[in-house]
């Protein structure tokens, strides 16, 4: 962490624009946009920049500070045409003259960072950038077109991270020729290179590309919902337990995504992370009820204030199935302010347990405060 990210506000606002895949050299397997640096019009003008600027400022709570940042996502920034780089920059420079935003954040492609680029980046003040890794296997790299190396990945952060950038790390799970135990090796690499910040998303199959294509002729079978509810879930607590933010599962709604006719395939939902962390709530809850010997009247679970919805599931998915592991017993949820964010707490039958989806023990709070394995 460098010292300027030391120095931030907690709380975050980013501002996104997306640049809809340009600036890529080529199309990738599972991609819908164009191909080609220069395939569209500039679209976006200061005015629109400036309105969406303002629109964002306008919803921030009185009172409560934000680091915010302009963010272009959605395209390979650094393979822009360097004019173009260059424009956009320095519309998102004069917010940050006028105080309005601290910085600017960009997503590329990690075979686009060199020493022109980082130069670029430097002197523009931009400060997060997050790489499109996907995989760290080569082979589902080439199947999947990507035009570039797992060793351009680890070269590429870290370059960003011997600069002083904040850097995040992209991962997709279900690619051609991926599987299992290829995914989370791509995910313990990544791991390894502690970025700053990941996201994670399952492959989701677009009209036109050539995933769709594999997948109407049977050479590509994408994941069911389950699947990738499980492989990303994995993934989240791996990279907690490394320390490592998952700002995002699952991919971002943009444009049309959701017109029908768009996604042809794949384990697409709208709150797919809420999916992801109910999933693994529920199982912390299981393994809790069954670590209480005997059953009681009632069942008490006590989580963080942010982690309630969570744990009740999508529209309360979790709680029906709780309910009846823990019969005869009435299931009851609380919320504990102090309660540290992944942790879960069941007192049943005099019986106290605690869970954190890092840990794979359940504890029992012992008489010093301490936490005993089970």
């Amino acid at each position: 962490m460098t010292h300027r990210q030391q120095e931030r506000p907690a709380r975050r606002m980013i501002i996104p624009f997306f640049i809809s895949n340009r600036g890529c050299p080529h199309r990738c397997a599972f991609c819908r946009g164009a191909t080609g640096s220069n395939g569209g019009p500039q679209t976006l003008t200061f005015p629109a920049m400036e309105d969406t600027v303002l629109r964002y400022l306008s919803t921030a709570r009185p009172g409560k500070k934000s680091f915010v940042q302009i963010a272009f996502y959605g395209g390979n920034f650094t393979g822009l045409d360097t004019l173009e780089q260059d424009t956009l920059l320095e519309w998102a420079g004069r917010f940050i003259e006028a105080g309005a935003i601290q910085s600017v954040r960009i997503s590329t492609r990690p075979d686009f960072i060199g020493r022109q680029e980082i130069r670029r980046l430097k002197e523009s003040r931009v400060e997060t950038v997050e790489i499109g890794a996907q995989s760290m296997v080569d082979d589902v790299l080439h199947l999947s077109r990507r035009g570039h190396t797992a060793e351009d990945v680890r070269q590429a952060v870290g370059t960003l991270k011997e600069n002083g950038f904040e850097t995040g790390v992209h991962l997709m799970a279900g690619l051609p020729g991926d599987s299992r135990d290829r995914f989370l090796y791509s995910v313990d690499e990544a791991a390894r290179l502690k970025p700053d910040l990941v996201r994670i998303h399952p492959v989701l199959v677009f009209a036109n590309t050539a995933l769709a294509e594999a997948c109407g002729n049977g050479d590509y079978v994408p994941l069911s919902m389950d699947e990738a509810i499980d492989l990303c879930g994995i993934a989240l607590r791996r990279f907690e337990r490394a320390g490592i933010r998952v700002v995002r599962i699952g991919l971002q709604p943009e444009g049309d995504m959701e017109r029908p006719g768009v996604i042809m395939g794949g384990p697409y939902h709208p709150a797919f992370r809420t999916l992801v962390e109910a999933a693994l709530f529920f199982e912390m809850a299981s393994r809790l009820l069954a670590s209480v010997p005997g059953k009681g009247a009632k069942a008490i679970f006590t989580v963080s204030p942010g982690d309630h919805s969570f744990f009740r599931g999508l529209n309360n998915a979790n709680m029906e199935p709780l309910k009846v592991r823990a019969f005869p017993a009435v299931v009851a949820v609380t919320t504990d302010p102090g309660l540290r964010r992944g942790t879960v707490r069941l007192d049943l039958d005099n019986h106290c347990r605690e869970i954190h989806r890092t840990s794979q023990s359940v504890f029992i709070p012992g008489r010093d405060g301490d936490l005993e394995d089970v």
